[in-house]
């Protein structure tokens, strides 16, 4: 057996053993990289750690560290609020407050698992507490962090930018971004309108007929002839806003009985929770600096070409050094998983590159003979893995293998890399990847194993359709 076969059955053992026994997947590369560069490559330590992205994991550091620096002083929260404000309240629009703000933050450079994780509790209570659908929301969250996820200071958008300008390819970082946006955007839009979305139009929140107006929409609820899920604002359980001595839902006068000094919270460091009212959370001395930071990052990347990581990192310090209080435990919240998956793979795949692995496994697509079905058959693979693994860990693998079919020319590099992105990050909404895992945890427990077989079998569809159309899309224009 050849040295690079047994590189390629490697790579998929690391897949296998991190989708069933929720290992690390870049330990495992790492582990690989040692593995099999010593003893089928013969390489020594230091040409195996000579791929280790070390850019990458400045960025990764940086900017998930300048995020759990705004998350400890609660300038997520006031972003949260700020955009519930904005719609007035509205029930309808409410979903996809948490879909823009979802999609704000991973823009900005926040680990999409960590946008979703924070929002997703907040979104779920709303769902609990106004009757709407738990798919729609939880779907909304998870493709708002994807729309925002390929910007070029994002996780995503920087390691794939950082691949593709490493690789020589051709590279096109607002096309890329705009791809993913307007597809998650477009499945947003389509999963809203066959959840009922629209049946939500009229209802507000904090209306004294919020509790009874759209419960009908909750399995269960009010309109199916039984109580609507308490939120976490509720009496029957603990939690954000579990100051109110009754919930939404729990009778026509309880919104109406429910006064501000009623909705107080303890449940967040900025201290609002689903259960309070919008407004509550304060533009204070730290997140107002916190939000200035976010706005310079932006132009020190974006329009002088400074370093995401290293400008994030600076920015970060500064904060911590002025508040030191809601910085204590940010390093902690440096999405140390997420920079060890990443640096992982990237590492092994650097190994396999100097072992010709790449460019044999090219040679072998581009030997089926018809390119529009090896670029197809790429983004199934994306997408199918993805769905049960690592989007990151998938992306660092599958654009350097299409590098040797890319150069051949005659399927255009920047719409392939964009439809393979795109097919690799859309299908998080399986409850089996880290976003979908967040959605249902967040969800209502006596909805969970409904909403369980309800994302399954979303994330199937997904997976089975989604590659296909962004073939078609952006692939085949770009053919010949």
């Amino acid at each position: 057996m050849s040295a690079e076969l047994i590189s390629i059955l490697v790579l998929a053992v690391i897949f296998v053993v991190a989708t069933t026994r929720s290992v690390n997947i870049g330990a495992l590369a790492f582990a690989a990289a040692f593995g099999v560069g010593t003893l089928a490559a013969g390489f020594d330590a230091e040409k195996v750690f000579s791929g280790f992205p070390g850019d990458l994991f400045v960025v990764l550091v940086g900017v998930t560290y300048f995020f759990s620096i705004a998350r400890a002083n609660g300038t997520t929260d006031w972003l949260v609020h700020a955009g519930i404000r904005l719609v007035r309240g509205r029930v309808v629009l409410i979903p996809w407050v948490m879909f823009a703000v979802t999609g704000v933050l991973t823009a900005i450079g926040a680990v999409s698992p960590a946008a979703v994780a924070i929002i997703a509790p907040v979104a779920m209570g709303f769902a609990a507490r106004y009757g709407i659908h738990p798919l729609l929301m939880g779907a909304l969250v998870v493709h708002g962090a994807q729309a925002g996820g390929f910007s070029p200071i994002s996780i995503y958008g920087t390691t794939v930018n950082s691949i593709v300008a490493r690789e020589g390819l051709p590279g096109n970082e607002v096309a890329l971004f705009a791809a993913s946006l307007v597809v998650n955007v477009l499945i947003a839009g389509a999963v809203f309108v066959a959840c009922g979305g629209m049946r939500l139009r009229g209802a507000r929140e904090w209306d004294g007929d919020a509790g009874n107006g759209v419960a009908g929409e909750w399995p269960g609820g009010a309109g199916a002839g039984g109580a609507v899920p308490s939120g976490p604002g509720s009496a029957s359980g603990p939690g954000p806003g579990s100051g109110s001595a009754t919930g939404p839902g729990s009778g026509g006068t309880a919104a109406a009985t429910r006064t501000r000094e009623s909705t107080a919270v303890t449940g967040t460091a900025s201290g609002y929770g689903p259960g309070a009212e919008p407004g509550t959370v304060r533009l204070n001395p730290a997140r107002a600096a916190t939000l200035t930071g976010l706005v310079l990052l932006v132009v020190a990347v974006l329009g002088f070409e400074l370093d995401a990581g290293l400008t994030a990192i600076a920015l970060a310090v500064v904060l911590a050094v002025i508040w030191p209080a809601d910085s204590k435990e940010a390093v902690n919240g440096i999405a140390w998983p997420t920079v060890l998956l990443v640096c992982g793979m990237l590492t092994y795949v650097t190994v396999l590159e100097e072992m010709g692995t790449i460019e044999w496994a090219g040679e072998g697509v581009a030997a089926i003979g018809v390119p529009l079905v090896a670029a197809l058959l790429f983004c199934y693979i994306g997408g199918f893995v993805s769905a049960f693994a690592s989007s990151t860990g998938i992306i660092g693998a599958l654009i350097p293998l299409v590098v040797p079919f890319l150069e051949k020319g005659e399927i255009g590099a920047v719409g392939m890399v964009a439809a393979l992105s795109v097919s690799a990050t859309v299908v998080d909404v399986s409850p089996f990847s880290t976003n979908g895992a967040l959605v249902l945890a967040s969800a209502e427990e006596s909805g969970r194993d409904r909403l369980f077989r309800q994302l399954m079998i979303y994330g199937g569809v997904v997976t089975a359709a989604v590659p296909a159309l962004v073939w078609l899309a952006m692939v085949v224009p770009g053919f010949g």
